[in-house]
């Protein structure tokens, strides 16, 4: 295959990922976003996590609420349990890999906060027991998933969100994610401050 022609299968497949995941979990992005803007306005935060590529989304999204997204606003509490590397080497070294995320969720988290928890397959270990250490506290999930939704979507409870992308391939699903991740931060801005002219 002609490298332009790799480059347009990677356009397509990416294009159908997205409106699959429109037609599927177009309602559940919007009731997930009402349910972050509602705990923010409540005084409570968000924590995030994922590894590799999800940690990198982990830390854009934190940083979108923290700083802004495409209006001018007060910052919103989110914290990225991804970018501290005393910590996360201590949880791992001291305990084990699979407590890094949770560890800090029981040390950081509160009842009424909420945990986006993201993993491509939903089978990331370490991501499962931050969500179960959330449940114990009384942190509601949103997920964002791929593929089958794996253990996470088994594990979530009434209260939580999964946001599952209608794709197979890791990129595929990691590019949804990010499209998923800004609509979360449009609406959560949209709800809380209103429309107010983009930036």
């Amino acid at each position: 295959m002609e490298p332009l022609n790799r480059v347009k299968s990677h356009f397509t497949a990416s294009l159908e990922a997205k409106r699959l995941t429109l037609d599927s979990m177009g309602v559940r992005i919007v009731q997930a976003a009402d349910h972050l803007a509602d705990r923010l306005r409540q005084g409570n935060k968000i924590l995030v996590c994922g590894n590799g590529g999800s940690a990198a989304d982990a830390q854009h999204f934190a940083a979108e609420l923290v700083n802004r997204f495409e209006i001018e606003r007060p910052g919103l509490a989110a914290i990225a349990l991804t970018t501290d590397s005393s910590a996360l080497t201590s949880i791992a070294n001291d305990d084990a890999f699979e407590q890094i995320f949770a560890r800090q969720v029981r040390a950081l988290g509160k009842a009424g906060d909420v945990l986006l928890a993201i993993s491509t397959s939903g089978n990331s270990p370490n991501v499962l027991t931050a969500i179960t250490a959330a449940h114990e506290l009384g942190l509601s999930t949103v997920a964002l998933t791929g593929r089958d939704g794996g253990c996470m979507a088994e594990q979530l409870g009434d209260e939580d969100i999964e946001i599952r992308v209608e794709a197979m391939a890791t990129a595929r699903v990691q590019e949804t994610h990010i499209l998923v991740i800004h609509c979360l931060c449009d609406l959560v801005d949209w709800r809380l401050y209103g429309a107010r002219e983009q930036a």
